[in-house]
């Protein structure tokens, strides 16, 4: 497809986003008018249209002061909110559309922080020169549909290129986040940085340490999320931004993957996120693939050199999971998806102890419970990390697979292994053992799931008898004892609870 006939279809596609959304932004336009002030869609609101993407949260521009934006837009909105006023931003939703309506900014930075100055601005044009990339400094008159672009970003769209308004070095002295706003837009949207952006971000990178670590985990998380993941992902270790923001990606690029069919494990790690997005239904998963991509970043750690000329890293799960803790907690993410990230860095390994199926039922239950609600997930990493190039082998691992979830699939139609629990709950623990609540009743209680899990499920005379049998190892006098409660306890409890898959 030519230039020109992108940039028309572009176009087009712009006019018939903005029909579908015309009785919000006409209304709103109207209103604006009668009081006197313009009001313009703007930024990624126009470049979603014109991708034929655009959604239900729309961006407008306007000359009038943020009180007077309050003023015309209640009443007429189903809710208003001024959470941003001090920015020059009041947000209105209406009719299902949410929108942002912001004066006309002409800020000033301090180029120390990536916090402006608040200057509101008299002309489109000065406003439009600020915006981060031209991709996102186009706006159209609403009252006039006029179609303004002073910085041909219509031109970088169709070409898929990202470029900025002014440039680089200022706009990202300005505001570092932009640099990770590009990798972002790379994932998300598929483009490429201009040469000129491609020199700044490698020349600047360092300048992303003025931002929090809030913004830094929310632009990650989006580019994880995004369409391309990979291509994000290589412009920030490609820049140098990720040896500031996440450094244990670049440094999975010395390391040789074991199995010596990528040129390192960084490589291998980016084919798994590759593979493991192939696997997702529906939406985007951040945790599946926080744990694709961070996987193995405990191999620079655990590296050691074997006779041979061979590698090893041992225990590099373990390691890698405790990195994980560490480096997601830096980037204040929430505490759920650490510990999910962390527990799919620890177990994802766990399957090549499964061998050619030799496994027990104990070991299979073991492996369902350690992974509890993130077994679907876990199945996804393990698969996405089987990245040999041999067909036959890539077969076999996968049929390997298909037979662990098979017996997981039977075990649980025969034991709910959903919700594995010991045999006897805590209220007839402590009535058998004449014990009160304490310490001494969640001992008891995790030696009957240790049971559960190597023996499954038992009767209920059977799981007394162990019970009693393991108090009386503990020191303590059973009074159920004395009541014939105790038959065959030894042989029921004596196979320990051994995990065999370690």
């Amino acid at each position: 497809m030519s230039r020109t006939s992108a940039t028309t279809n572009a176009a087009r596609n712009a006019v018939v986003e903005l029909l579908r959304v015309s009785p919000v932004a006409d209304d709103l336009a109207t209103r604006f008018a009668a009081a006197g002030h313009s009001l313009y869609l703007v930024g990624g609101s126009v470049r979603d249209a014109m991708l034929g993407r655009l959604g239900n949260d729309l961006d407008f521009t306007t000359d009038a002061r943020p009180r007077a934006i309050m003023k015309i837009v209640t009443g007429w909105a189903d809710a208003v909110w001024d959470t941003g006023i001090a920015f020059g931003t009041v947000g209105a939703a209406k009719s299902g559309t949410q929108c942002e309506i912001t004066t006309f900014r002409s800020d000033a930075y301090d180029r120390v922080s990536r916090n402006p100055e608040v200057r509101f601005g008299d002309s489109i044009e000065a406003d439009l020169v600020r915006r981060d990339f031209t991709v996102n400094a186009m706006a159209i008159d609403l009252s006039t549909r006029q179609f303004i672009d002073p910085h041909d970003g219509l031109d970088a769209l169709a070409k898929r290129v990202l470029d900025t308004p002014a440039t680089p070095q200022e706009s990202f002295a300005d505001d570092p986040l932009r640099m990770l706003r590009a990798a972002r837009f790379v994932s998300q949207l598929g483009f490429t940085c201009a040469p000129r952006v491609l020199d700044a971000l490698h020349d600047m990178a360092g300048e992303i340490t003025r931002i929090t670590p809030e913004r830094v985990q929310a632009e990650l998380s989006k580019l994880l999320c995004g369409a391309h993941p990979r291509v994000g992902v290589e412009l920030l270790v490609d820049s140098g931004l990720a040896a500031h923001v996440l450094p244990e990606l670049p440094a999975m690029r010395l390391e040789i993957d074991e199995h010596h069919q990528h040129k390192d494990v960084y490589e291998h790690s980016l084919v798994v996120l590759d593979q493991a997005v192939a696997l997702e239904t529906g939406e985007p998963d951040l945790v599946l693939r926080l744990a694709a991509l961070l996987h193995d970043i405990g191999k620079p750690d655990t590296r050691r050199h074997v006779p041979g000329g061979g590698v090893s890293f041992h225990h590099h799960e373990v390691v890698g999971a405790k990195l994980v803790r560490k480096r997601l907690r830096a980037l204040r993410y929430s505490k759920e998806v650490v510990e999910d990230v962390a527990r799919l860095v620890f177990l994802h390994l766990r399957f090549h102890g499964y061998g050619k199926g030799e496994w027990t039922d104990s070991a299979v239950r073991r492996y369902v419970t350690d992974a509890d609600d993130l077994l679907s997930r876990l199945h996804k990493l393990v698969r996405a990390d089987c990245t040999t190039r041999n067909r036959r082998k890539a077969s076999a691992l996968q049929r390997t697979y298909d037979g662990l979830e098979e017996r997981i699939a039977r075990i649980a139609a025969d034991e709910d292994l959903a919700r594995v629990r010991p045999d006897l709950d805590g209220n007839e623990i402590m009535r058998l053992l004449d014990i009160p609540p304490g310490p001494l009743v969640g001992k008891a209680w995790s030696f009957l799931k240790e049971l559960r899990l190597d023996q499954g499920p038992l009767d209920y005379d059977d799981a007394v008898a162990a019970l009693l049998s393991w108090a009386r190892a503990q020191g303590l006098g059973v009074a159920a004892a004395d009541q014939g409660e105790t038959a065959d306890a030894d042989e029921v409890a004596g196979t320990g609870a051994e995990d065999e898959q370690r």
